[in-house]
Order: C-alpha cells, then sequence, then structure tokens
C-alpha cells in the first residue's frame, strides 16, 4: 500500500518545466540545445523595479505582509485595474499570491466540491486541469481549432456548460497559442456566460500587455458588467514586467471568493515575499515605456519564426496576436518515417525526433491538449531562433 495521498495520481507533472529541465540538463552533458521551451521573457528585470526592492530591503520591509498582500500592492492593482481595464474593485477584494498559478490553485481548492465541472477551452495552459482535479473537480474540455484560430465559439461555449459547471476559463493572450480574442469575439463568450447564473468565469489575463498589431486587449467583465460578480480576474507581473522569478501574481474578484482565497493561502504559503511585493508596487506605478520596446522586439521575433516555420515541410503556423508562443500543426509529418527507420506517430513522436537529432526542445501539443501540434515560445534571441528555426526546416525535410 502506497504511502503517498491517492489524490496525487490524478495529476502529472507541468511537461513544460519537464521541457525546460531536459533542455538545461542536455547543455550542461556537453549538447548544443537551443531550448524554446521555456515561457519567460529573456530581458532582465528593469532597473528601476529592481532599485524598489533594494530599497524596500534597506527600509526594512523584510517582514510578515497581511495575507492577501501589503495595502500598497492592493491599492496599486486596483489602480492599474480601473487605469487598464475600466475595472472598479477595492483593496478587500485583491488577493496577492506567489505567481499566477497559486491564484488559480487558491481559487479552485476554495470554491470546487467533487463533481464540479471546470469548463477549459484547449488548448490550454497545462495547469487549468490539473489543479481542477487536484481540488476534485472535473475539467470539460472544448477543442478550439486552428481553423477558428484556436479561438472558443459561442456556441461550444454553451454546449459545454451544465448544471454542475461551476467555473469557465478563459485566458487571452493565449498559453500556448498566443491567441487573443477581440472585443467582439469576447462579447460572444460573454453573452452566453451572463444567461447561466450558475457559472463564474476565471480569466487569465497574465500576456495582457504583450500584444502586437494595434491588437486592443479586452477582459470579460470589462466587456460585460453584468458578470462583475461573477468574474475572477486574474493577473501579475511576470510577463510584462520580466518579473518571473518574483512570483507576484493577483486575483481581483467577489469578496466572498476572495476571502476564501485567503483562508487558503493563510494555510500555505502565507502570503508573497515581502520584497517581490514592494517591486511589484513599483512595476505596476512606475514607468511603462520599456514594455512597448520589448513588444517590437516580440513581434519581430515571432513574424520570422511564423515565416520560418511555415518553410518548413509539412508544418502549418498561423500568426498569433499576443504573448511569445507560436503553436504550429505538424499534421503534415504524422506517419512519415525518421532516416534512422522511426515512424513519426504523433506530436510527441516528433519534439522528440527534433531534440534528439537537432538539439532543438519544445513543448509537444498534446500537454496543452490539442494535438498534432507543437509550441515554440520566441523569448530568445534572433539569432538562437533562426539557427532552432533552420534545425527545424532540416529535420522536416530528414523525414520521409
Amino acid at each position: 500500500m502506497s504511502f503517498l495521498a491517492d489524490k496525487l495520481s490524478r495529476i502529472k507533472p507541468s511537461p513544460t518545466i519537464a521541457v525546460s529541465t531536459k533542455a538545461a540538463e542536455l547543455k550542461a552533458a556537453g549538447r548544443d540545445v537551443i531550448g524554446l521551451g521555456a515561457g519567460e521573457p529573456d530581458f532582465d528585470t528593469p532597473e528601476h523595479i529592481i532599485n524598489a526592492a533594494i530599497k524596500a530591503m534597506q527600509d526594512g520591509k523584510t517582514r510578515y505582509t497581511a495575507v492577501p498582500g501589503t495595502v500598497e500592492l492592493r491599492q496599486a492593482i486596483c489602480a492599474k485595474l480601473k487605469r487598464d481595464n475600466e475595472l472598479d474593485y477595492t483593496p478587500d477584494q485583491i488577493s496577492v499570491g506567489c505567481g499566477g498559478k497559486q491564484n488559480i490553485y487558491n481559487a479552485l481548492m476554495a470554491t470546487l466540491n467533487d463533481g464540479d465541472e471546470v469548463v477549459i477551452p484547449a488548448p490550454y495552459w497545462v495547469s487549468y486541469p490539473d489543479i481542477t482535479l487536484l481540488a476534485g473537480g472535473t475539467p470539460v474540455f472544448v477543442a478550439c481549432t486552428a481553423e477558428n484560430n484556436f479561438k472558443l465559439q459561442a456556441a461550444d461555449l454553451e454546449a459545454a456548460i451544465t448544471d454542475k459547471t461551476k467555473w469557465v476559463i478563459l485566458n487571452s493572450p493565449s498559453n500556448p497559442t498566443g491567441a487573443a480574442y477581440s472585443r467582439a469575439e469576447m462579447k460572444a463568450l460573454t453573452d452566453v456566460l451572463v444567461k447561466y447564473d450558475h457559472v463564474h468565469v476565471m480569466t487569465d489575463d497574465m500576456y495582457e500587455l504583450i500584444v502586437y498589431d494595434d491588437f486592443e486587449f479586452v477582459t470579460p467583465a470589462q466587456v460585460e458588467p453584468k458578470l462583475y460578480d461573477r468574474t475572477l480576474t486574474l493577473n501579475g507581473v511576470s510577463k510584462a514586467y520580466c518579473m518571473t522569478g518574483w512570483r507576484v501574481g493577483y486575483a481581483a474578484g467577489p469578496l466572498e471568493i476572495i476571502k476564501a482565497m485567503n483562508k487558503i493561502q493563510s494555510q500555505s504559503t502565507t502570503h508573497t515575499c515581502s520584497i517581490a511585493q514592494a517591486a511589484a508596487v513599483e512595476a505596476l506605478n512606475g514607468p511603462h515605456d520599456f514594455v512597448a520596446k520589448h513588444n517590437e522586439v516580440f513581434k519581430g521575433r515571432r513574424d520570422l519564426v511564423v515565416k520560418m516555420l511555415n518553410e518548413a515541410e509539412g508544418l502549418e503556423c498561423k500568426t498569433p496576436e499576443g504573448a511569445f508562443y507560436v503553436y504550429p500543426s505538424c499534421a503534415g509529418l504524422i506517419g512519415k518515417k525518421t532516416p534512422d527507420g522511426k515512424i513519426i506517430e504523433n506530436d510527441e513522436d516528433f519534439v522528440t525526433y527534433l531534440l534528439e537529432t537537432e538539439g532543438v526542445a519544445a513543448v509537444h501539443g498534446e500537454a496543452f491538449g490539442l494535438s498534432p501540434h507543437f509550441r515554440v515560445s520566441y523569448a530568445t534571441s534572433n539569432e538562437a531562433l533562426t539557427e532552432a528555426c533552420t534545425r527545424i526546416q532540416r529535420a522536416c525535410a530528414a523525414l520521409s
């Protein structure tokens, strides 16, 4: 009889972290590996944010904070949501967690009973279904195909809702596809959701500021105010502010849910690092000019990767509106044979082939719930991306 809890069998380790770890291990062993698995910007945290952290330490802000976060940070979050998203919140409606993932964990642990359903558009960020399962819920997946630009369709959303549905999770711009919902596309979804009083919306807006080609970001409660009391808006400083390691995410929503999330957090991490919280205040309140500069670099990388992948035999790659990922289809390669005689039967076989023969690490589409695709992060240098895509083209051409 195993000593470990039965619920552990419901989940698996994060496949995106596993790919990055494997790439790092191969590099350490002397292999020439280009890692395209990591979901973090390659830019340094801006200096004014680092200086705010240093000042916080010098000023003695190194002690415990309130469970939901410092008042200063929660006020800064309220100001950001009003400024950028036309949403009015008070500090007691805000909960700060150790990254966006903890807020999702706290919310689902605090609200799900056994058998409650969570509608998750696929492809999805890998942690949504596993946290749902750990909390006793049932993930309900809705396929969002390349033909629909990987976006949830209103009719498919409505068909997935049952009397057991407790949450619908939306993510725009998306990890893993970079797809982002226009105002009209988001309104089509909120028009469905307003009809179902028992359904709450969890919107993961972590990539809000990383958008291209004059795309206008919107969030559900902004588009449909009737959903305000049923929406938990999630965001953080990890991506746009290049602060992945600082571990600061936040949630804004109904007081009952926020209080329940804080109760969960009070028995786990207690609160986010006090120094990281001080840095996040500066991130939200301070200069934002670097965001546009970073986005211009990301856009160039996006265009480079999309072009080169579409030139690879058997691959098709959509141009995303945001984030720093592409999600090419490798359907044209399924059934083909590698030079050593192995058949490519699925997208995991393909990314394994890429890693073993060309030293390119990407994440297979099955991990995100929609095959046959794979995810490429272009949050690395143009030189590395050009070399990686050249290797991918070579690997595709070598299949027969």
